[in-house]
């Protein structure tokens, strides 16, 4: 369809720089092709949804703890509004810039939509790198980086979250900067403790959602999780979770993975030793393989060039739960060699496009990220539901909803794949529902 193309070649000549942009925009664009019409045409669409709505930069001054100033970049990109406030994480790690936010805020809009509930699409973040920094730095960093951003969001306006970088600790770090500046004690932030407004189920539920996800995918093909070996990568919120699910419907994850290498145990990872690895003692892998004999660390070093070991082990279902186009094609190829029949997404958009063409001519149970984690943002809505109403509902009441909203995202998108003639092709599907939605409400509100 020409409209596409043109979209298409006006960001490539607009945006040269932002890759993962791109890649995220020549992933959903031509799947839309099936749904689009004049109408869309006319009232320009897909020219105002690959474009944020307001793009916010600003400078991060604090000092460490040898008394020296440092300077970071902080971010927010608040990309629609048409279904509801700004919602979306903000991530703290070295790789962030604005290219990379504007791709997880475009995805944002997807995913928010698919959820069914009132929220909208933003991310933001900082070139800040937790890592390493004592608490009282890390203190200090949030606190700065508050002071800007609390100018540009609000519990009606746009409410941020966590990400890769920021848990618990830089959250309340930053809800109590918020509430210093504005007096104001509301959900602005979602991922906070229970003391002060946080939901259960909020940490799991990214984890959760993407294994109740695999589960719908693989009981609509007459398969289960039962007794199935499966692979994660990473090692962070998601992936703790996503194991803990999976042991909880019977299968047993033998991996796991951070930036340093991937820890293989066959018989399965013990979670337990996860959490007191990676939340505790904040430690890199290498230790989780000190404290559980049989387990194996694979030093990136010893990958092969350009792959990830962790999709080189043979398994029935691959949860990718680290980051972005982390399983190349080459990867997806040796997954599908050795028998794999569920892929479900935890990152944000980690297949290359090259790999997802791979697992749809393969015909494998593909959950693509914009649906499969979107169990995250749903339940960081029901923590803002939860704050509006001043209520505090218990962990069975969320993740009974959380189950709720994953087998309605499945539902929705696997319908409107078999709608166009592609069942199966939840890429597509999941696209083109999360699309019509939010085009829509633009529609209807007007051009302001």
């Amino acid at each position: 369809m020409a409209y596409v193309q043109h979209v298409l070649d006006k960001l490539g000549r607009q945006y040269p720089g932002d890759q993962e942009f791109l890649q995220a925009i020549r992933e959903v664009l031509p799947t839309l092709r099936p749904v689009l019409d004049a109408r869309y045409e006319k009232c320009r669409i897909l020219e105002r949804m690959v474009e944020p709505e307001r793009v916010i930069a600003f400078r991060v001054d604090w000092v460490d703890d040898k008394g020296e100033v440092q300077v970071n970049r902080g971010f927010r990109v608040q990309f629609n509004s048409a279904l509801g406030p700004y919602k979306g994480g903000l991530r703290f790690h070295p790789s962030v810039n604005m290219g990379l936010l504007k791709f997880l805020g475009f995805e944002q809009i997807f995913k928010n939509s698919l959820t069914g509930l009132a929220i909208g699409g933003g991310k933001g973040g900082a070139d800040f790198d937790p890592k390493g920094k004592s608490d009282m730095e890390v203190m200090r960093f949030c606190q700065a980086f508050m002071s800007e951003l609390h100018r540009h969001i609000g519990a009606t306006i746009d409410v941020p979250a966590g990400d890769i970088g920021v848990g618990g600790r830089e959250i309340g770090y930053m809800y109590g900067q918020y509430k210093h500046l504005t007096k104001l004690y509301e959900g602005v932030l979602t991922g906070k403790n229970l003391l002060f407004g946080g939901s259960l189920a909020r940490t799991e539920a990214t984890g959760y959602g993407l294994v109740y996800f695999a589960d719908d995918m693989l009981k609509d093909r007459g398969q289960g999780l039962e007794g199935k070996i499966c692979t994660v990568s990473g090692s962070g919120n998601v992936a703790i979770y996503c194991c803990e699910k999976l042991w909880q419907l019977g299968a047993r994850p033998v991996t796991v993975s951070d930036s340093q290498g991937m820890i293989h145990d066959p018989d399965g990872i013990k979670v337990d030793v996860l959490k007191q690895v990676k939340e505790v003692e904040r430690a890199r892998l290498t230790r989780y393989a000190e404290l559980v004999p049989g387990a194996k660390h694979i030093p990136v070093a010893q990958y092969p060039a350009g792959r990830n070991a962790v999709w080189s082990i043979p398994c029935f279902a691959a949860f990718p739960c680290a980051t972005q186009n982390e399983l190349n094609h080459e990867d997806a190829k040796e997954l599908i060699k050795n028998g794999c029949a569920c892929i479900a997404e935890g990152a944000n958009m980690p297949s290359t496009l090259e790999a997802v063409d791979a697992i749809l001519e393969a015909k494998l149970a593909y959950g693509p990220a914009k649906a499969a984690n979107a169990g995250g943002v749903a339940t960081s809505q029901l923590e803002m539901a939860q704050n509006a109403s001043m209520q505090h509902w218990s962990f069975e009441q969320v993740d009974g909803q959380l189950k709720r909203i994953m087998a309605n995202i499945y539902n929705n998108a696997a319908t409107t794949a078999k709608e166009f003639k592609q069942p199966g092709n939840l890429v597509l599907g999941a696209n083109i529902a999360g699309f019509r939605k939010v085009a829509e409400a633009m529609i209807a509100q007007g051009i302001c």
